[in-house]
């Protein structure tokens, strides 16, 4: 039977290739995300069900409920990115206050927020998965605090959802290209440096991380939660 799966910031990126993964494999896929036109793209491509919604609102996740099916087997929190790249570069501390929270509200808050607002529809048996950011580890400001943060926040979630049979991981990318994460600033040296920093001396593509995401969600993965899976070519180790 299919399962109904609930992608937050499908659009474009990460979370196009996670929509069109489990579209191909014949899932019932709602895919939201706050631009129009990349949602009606992928609509159209891949037959899923795009809404347009804020999700760090709300009052626009309320109004998301009524689009959705009674029963949902799969979220996957993808909404974010970092906002510093869209900073008007101020550096007094009200701006610096903003810039921050704007960060936290993006990638910490907006998944907390999705998480809660469809929890009663959450189906035994399900999975949730954020997409983190190896910066939780590396650093990167108030983006790598918001994902470290998103990660610290799973933990807890996955207690609460373990005895309803709900898995809840993390699945934390290096760097991925064919995405907007970086806005065209990543200048070349940048990215020569990075896909040097791996052991596979390949940059992460959005499918590397839509499989992770689909291994997480399947019958395979039902004894892991509480996780952080590291997607990263081995640019940060763990033991």
């Amino acid at each position: 039977m299919p399962r109904n799966i609930l992608i937050t910031g499908g659009g474009t990126g990460i979370g196009r290739a996670v929509a069109r993964h489990f579209a191909e494999h014949g899932e019932h896929v709602i895919v939201t995300g706050r631009r129009p036109g990349p949602l009606k793209e992928l609509a159209d491509e891949a037959g899923v069900r795009a809404v347009v919604c804020d999700h760090t609102e709300p009052e626009a996740l309320t109004g998301l409920l009524a689009e959705l099916p009674d029963r949902l087997d799969v979220l996957v929190n993808n909404a974010g990115g970092n906002t510093d790249f869209d900073a008007d570069g101020k550096s007094d501390l009200a701006s610096y206050a903003r810039d921050f929270r704007a960060n936290l509200d993006a990638n910490l808050v907006s998944a907390a927020l999705t998480t809660q607002c469809v929890d009663e529809r959450l189906a035994s048996g399900g999975a949730v998965v954020h997409i983190g950011s190896i910066a939780a580890d590396q650093g990167a400001g108030s983006y790598g605090a918001s994902k470290a943060g998103l990660a610290a926040w799973n933990v807890d979630l996955a207690g609460r959802l373990g005895p309803r049979g709900i898995t809840a991981n993390v699945v934390s990318p290096g760097y991925i290209a064919d995405t907007e994460f970086f806005r065209d600033h990543l200048a070349d040296e940048r990215r020569e440096w990075l896909i040097a920093s791996t052991a596979t001396g390949r940059p992460g593509s959005p499918a590397d991380i839509a499989e992770a995401v689909a291994f997480l969600t399947s019958p395979a993965a039902r004894h892991i939660t509480g996780q952080v899976l590291n997607v990263n070519g081995g640019a940060h180790t763990t033991r």
